[in-house]
């Protein structure tokens, strides 16, 4: 990788400081002096800053699953059900759901073994928008929409705005996007069983800017650089319609 990065993921400094650290002519591979922030190491180089050898912490994965339906997002269940983590090679690390999806719901689902990232990403307050595609019996009409979109009172609260759109109207079903911040148990279903309109199938498409393209039911891989950085960056910015 970069040596910025090298030494960002070590603990020295952030990537924008480990430049200036670079620059500076501090950080040296295989006892020389390197300036420049983008040359490449590994981790049998010998890298030092200010001669002091520095070494690579393990890093946390962030894996990104579409979860099929008929898995259990838990570690384990005594129940004998597949779990999310028979899905997927942990390398002997020990991951953990990022909160969670039924049984019999679909979709994108993070693992990883960060626990600041996974606080993070469950806290309500990071507002993280999830977007999901609901196959519904009937077909909502306006003010079904409308009252999806203000709120629909859940255990003697009302649920938070929320962005609903009719993608499609068959004869007898419709399929309808949600996107929600707030995470309630079974929330989506609950939702559009107050209106009359009950989910035949439920996938999460979205979680913050991250989508399951490329991927197929039980697929997984590892976020990029770039996809970590703007899902840690995500939150509700803007309201719904």
């Amino acid at each position: 990788m970069r040596l910025q990065k090298f030494l960002a993921h070590a603990g020295v400094a952030s990537r924008r400081a480990a430049e200036r650290l670079i620059a500076e002519g501090k950080v040296s591979v295989g006892g020389q002096v390197v300036l420049d922030p983008a040359r490449d190491v590994s981790e049998v180089d010998d890298v030092r800053f200010e001669g002091r050898p520095v070494r690579p912490i393990e890093q946390p994965v962030h894996l990104l699953l579409y979860k099929p339906v008929g898995t259990v997002t838990t570690v384990h269940d005594p129940e004998g059900r597949k779990c999310v983590l028979d899905l997927i090679d942990a390398g002997g690390r020990r991951l953990y759901p990022v909160g969670r999806l039924d049984f019999d719901t679909s979709g994108l689902l993070l693992l990883t073994d960060d626990g600041d990232f996974a606080h993070r990403m469950t806290h309500p307050s990071s507002e993280v928008v999830k977007t999901y595609e609901a196959r519904v019996q009937g077909v909502p009409g306006p003010e079904a929409i409308r009252a999806l979109r203000e709120g629909i009172p859940l255990d003697g609260t009302p649920t938070a705005p929320a962005g609903v759109t009719l993608l499609r109207a068959d004869r007898d079903t419709a399929l309808v996007e949600f996107r929600i911040h707030e995470g309630r148990n079974r929330q989506v279903r609950r939702m559009l069983e107050a209106v009359g309109h009950p989910a035949i199938a439920l996938c999460r498409t979205g979680y913050g800017p991250l989508r399951l393209d490329g991927l197929s039911p039980g697929q997984s891989r590892p976020l990029t650089d770039a996809e970590f950085e703007g899902l840690m960056g995500s939150g509700r910015t803007v309201g719904f319609p």
